[in-house]
């Protein structure tokens, strides 16, 4: 209660610190006042303000969903729902302020940038406040900014895309996103461009009471190519964040998306994200995610094969700890002819953590010739923990394939002390089992990422066992 009460008391005066960091920030509260002043601060165009002002109005009659985890202890009249950073935006690492830079070495960026020569968007709170794009992407016709600068630049594409895949009306928390939206990434390759390196986005929430709504689109054209890597992170504060972002992806026919994500939010975070992907004729879509941190989670992408031939392969991992709930899962529609899906889900639950997955697999009528294979593997790692696995299938072609195996146990006392009995100690064979069981998505990172993974899987299981 003290920090949401200084957060106030340094609302009043226009400005808030948090890490040492100044920040102009619109009231907490979520109203019409609001939602204009965030659309005045940014110079929006007309047709973003009325957007903005409907997506409130469908938040304001909307209900929570009817499954998942108690949202209960969201208080929209405390989220912050726009923080700028006291920092004007640069195009050079060295240009960034040194409080910034702090927060943002905890996430790698500078040395990925290094490691894998890749453009980097990042975002603190509402702004992207480090951007750099190598010329190499200019020279090719690839468009990589952050979205404010795109809706200026490119108001006709971001106009075509913006919220087509993901409406207000999807959810409540759409709808707010729609409302409140600030910052994210807009990518657009071109027609059988293949971009020679993965492309980075990292956003960290850095003020409490904080609610990030980042807007990510994607567009690869006929034929186009990319791999996007995207970090989250938090620092844990006395109060809750909120975190509602969008990412919409328009595969177009023959094109090939790999969207990799590491979630490291801290347990004072409500994740509720909405991702979803349309794929043309012969496109491929691939997410791989890897979650770990936040309070509560719903976490659903999905992809809708609407082309003749198109694939999707989503490969999850998550580590549920103490406190957690984490309700997430994948969502697939076969909407053509000959498409075909993998969907592979792992999740570990420890420490008392309640680890939740959900599929919906739809394989809709004519889409003949089409294969799909759902995998859920769970779990446990002690015998106080839970983890649910609920996948529903729907089939309504019946000249089509669909494979489904799901598998919950828990990690035996007698393999942790035939491991222990070799040399580790408990934390090190925990470990281990747990890196085997997430191989599927660390060999896919680079490999400061996959690093990365391995040190914060250490953490969680030294946090589980005390």
């Amino acid at each position: 209660m003290n920090d949401l009460k200084k957060l106030k008391e340094s609302v009043e005066n226009k400005t808030a610190e948090s890490f040492e960091t100044e920040y102009e920030v619109v009231l907490p509260g979520l109203d019409e006042s609001v939602v204009r002043e965030i659309s005045r601060v940014k110079e929006e165009p007309d047709w973003m303000l009325q957007m903005r002002l409907k997506s409130l109005e469908v938040f304001q009659r909307s209900k929570d969903p009817g499954f998942g985890p108690s949202l209960d202890e969201i208080d929209y009249d405390s989220v912050v729902a726009y923080a700028k950073p006291g920092a004007r935006k640069a195009r050079n690492w060295d240009e960034v302020p040194e409080e910034i830079k702090e927060a943002f070495d905890r996430l790698g960026i500078p040395e990925a940038e290094r490691r894998v020569l890749a453009g980097v968007e990042a975002q603190l709170d509402s702004e992207v406040v480090y951007s750099h794009v190598r010329k190499v992407l200019d020279r090719l016709g690839i468009i990589f900014t952050n979205m404010e600068t795109a809706i200026k630049e490119y108001p006709e594409l971001v106009k075509k895309h913006f919220m087509k895949l993901v409406p207000p009306s999807d959810h409540k928390f759409a709808a707010l996103h729609g409302a409140l939206w600030s910052g994210g990434t807009f990518l657009y390759v071109p027609k059988g461009v293949k971009v020679p390196m993965p492309l980075q986005s990292f956003f960290m929430v850095n003020l409490p009471s904080m609610g990030q709504f980042e807007h990510t689109i994607i567009i690869l054209d006929e034929g186009a190519q990319a791999t996007y890597i995207e970090g989250c992170s938090a620092p844990l504060y006395g109060v809750h964040n909120l975190h509602a972002g969008v990412v919409e992806v328009y595969v177009k026919k023959g094109a090939h998306l790999k969207y990799l994500t590491l979630q490291n939010w801290s347990k004072s975070v409500f994740n509720m994200e909405t991702k979803r992907a349309i794929v043309d004729e012969g496109g491929f879509m691939e997410w791989i995610s890897a979650s770990f941190g936040s309070y509560k989670s719903m976490v659903y992408p999905s992809v809708i094969l609407r082309g003749e031939g198109a694939t999707a392969n989503v490969i999850s991992v998550s580590l549920v700890g103490k406190g957690q709930h984490i309700d997430a899962g994948t969502k697939v529609y076969h909407l053509a002819p000959r498409t075909s899906s993998t969907i592979s889900s792992k999740g570990i639950s420890m420490g008392g953590g309640w680890g939740v997955f959900r599929a919906l697999l739809r394989i809709g009528k004519g889409a003949k010739d089409s294969r799909s294979s759902v995998e859920c593997t769970s779990v446990m790692l002690d015998d106080h923990s839970r983890s649910d696995t609920i996948p529903i299938i729907e089939v309504h072609e019946p000249l089509s394939d669909v494979g489904h195996e799901a598998t919950i146990g828990r990690i035996s006392d007698e393999e942790i002390f035939y491991l222990m009995s070799r040399g580790l100690t408990e934390i090190e064979a925990r470990t281990l089992i747990v890196r085997g069981f997430m191989e599927p998505v660390i060999e896919e990172l680079p490999l400061e990422y996959a690093i990365e993974i391995s040190r914060l899987i250490t953490m969680e299981i030294e946090s589980s066992i005390g």
